[in-house]
């Protein structure tokens, strides 16, 4: 895991310093490429990532917020859009796949970045940063 959030931190900075790109938090890579295998929780992650952002949005169109407040608004409905949504899921008990958001946090981090640049451009840099970290841990034995 440490190597992971390494790598994370690593790829994060260097796609916002030379591609002027953000990956969805510096950690968010490294969590996500533990779950890449399982693509329910992926979505499910970003689903709440998408909807964090929605109501992020929607709170800006009516309230000034912006920087830290708008951060730690995107952290705070981020947490608490995972809490809801593996709330609805753990309903359906029959369903045989684990449908729980990755992490406390990485919603909202995912959320953050899209505020910023956008939902399509953070999704695929956030994939493609925690494609290249599972290969490397894969490539080097600690995945």
């Amino acid at each position: 895991m440490q190597t992971a959030i390494f790598l994370s931190i690593l790829l994060s900075f260097a796609a916002s310093e030379f591609l002027g790109v953000f990956t969805g938090g510096l950690i968010t890579s490294g969590y996500l490429a533990f779950y890449l295998e399982q693509p329910l929780r992926l979505a499910l992650t970003y689903a709440a990532a998408i909807l964090t952002w929605g109501v992020v949005r929607l709170v800006a169109s009516r309230v000034l917020i912006f920087g830290r407040r708008r951060y730690m608004a995107a952290i705070l409905l981020g947490y608490v859009a995972g809490w809801a949504l593996g709330q609805v899921f753990g309903l359906f008990r029959a369903i045989p796949y684990d449908m729980r958001v990755i992490g406390y946090i990485v919603p909202g981090l995912l959320a953050n970045d899209m505020l910023r640049q956008g939902v399509t451009r953070t999704v695929l840099m956030s994939l493609l940063a925690t494609g290249i970290i599972r290969l490397v841990l894969m490539l080097g034995g600690l995945g």
